[in-house]
């Protein structure tokens, strides 16, 4: 029965009910109207709209619940479905509802995993050319340098080495700025291996303590989850030795009955109810795209922690 059919035949119960009792009972209406008697069709015609209001709130409810998940669901952050309930009409809005949100993060998860896809290599490509292009013409000019301060005279050797310095500094930050673009180490060494390289590089360059706990016998989780992996713990480092005015920072790779969780805690200002970034919305496609999950929220310490729950290469979480 369709909806409509459902409200009309419920208005059509109670009216007929009241002309029921209008008509066989003992209450009779004079002209003019007496006071007992208006007191009565007023007394009749509120029971009628109570009755009418707690059946079409009866009836309706589904329709609530469907309007509160429509208006809280965010495609970044899955969570359970509207339960299928009510009847006809409603039953079957709420299943061509979440119907329509599995069709949405399907195609979400594809067209972010084509993206990502074509950010990473251009991302490889930007690095390759720093490596090779600007690398080497600053390792040209530093040989070339080097040829001249032999055979400069003293006042102006002195002012050569000072070039040579800044070069060699330039050289240094490119081939940093290559590796963050493309994490050579994951594809050559591994996760663990990549991770290791990363804090190192944090800590020399911001100043921050970060300590490092990873478990032995990780699962091989593929690739694509490795490289989300990193992606988010960089992510979530940037973010702490930027914003967070943090002193130390805690990194941790540990196994879990339902896979790999990853764990990055610090002691800063945590995140005093700020909106989620294009930093934090990045992290949160990246684990879409190898069914992770992915939590950010106040540390023990007072600080942030974001934590990205890897599911077993062989299951699900």
């Amino acid at each position: 029965m369709s909806l409509f059919w459902r409200i009309y035949l419920l208005n059509a119960a109670v009216l007929t009910v009241a002309a029921g009792l209008l008509m066989l009972g003992p209450v009779t209406v004079s002209t003019p109207v007496l006071f007992t008697e208006a007191l009565i069709v007023t007394a009749g015609l509120a029971a009628m709209l109570a009755a009418n209001a707690v059946l079409l709130r009866i009836g309706l409810a589904p329709l609530q619940r469907l309007t509160r998940a429509m208006t809280t669901i965010d495609l970044l952050q899955p969570g359970p479905r509207p339960a299928v309930s009510g009847h006809a009409a409603i039953a079957d809005l709420i299943r061509t509802f979440n119907t329509m949100l599995d069709r949405l993060e399907a195609e979400r998860a594809t067209s972010s995993a084509r993206a990502l896809s074509a950010q990473e290599g251009e991302r490889r490509r930007i690095a390759q050319e720093l490596h090779d292009e600007v690398g080497q013409t600053l390792t040209a000019v530093l040989l070339d340098l080097k040829r001249v301060a032999d055979q400069a005279p003293e006042p102006v050797r002195s002012q050569v080495h000072q070039v040579q310095e800044s070069t060699r500094d330039s050289l240094d930050e490119i081939r940093r700025i290559a590796r963050r673009l493309r994490p050579g180490v994951l594809d050559e060494l591994g996760l663990i291996s990549a991770l290791k390289a990363l804090t190192t590089e944090i800590s020399g360059h911001t100043g921050l303590s970060v300590r490092q706990h990873f478990d032995a016998n990780l699962p091989d989780l593929g690739h694509e989850a490795e490289l989300v992996c990193y992606r988010v713990a960089q992510e979530a480092l940037t973010n702490t030795a930027r914003h967070a005015h943090a002193v130390h920072v805690e990194l941790t790779l540990r196994r879990t009955p339902a896979g790999v969780q990853l764990c990055v805690r610090d002691d800063g200002r945590g995140l005093r109810r700020s909106t989620e970034g294009a930093g934090i919305r990045g992290m949160r496609e990246r684990a879409l795209l190898v069914r992770a999950q992915l939590s950010l929220g106040a540390s023990p310490t007072g600080g942030t922690e974001v934590r990205l729950h890897l599911p077993d290469p062989d299951g699900s979480l």
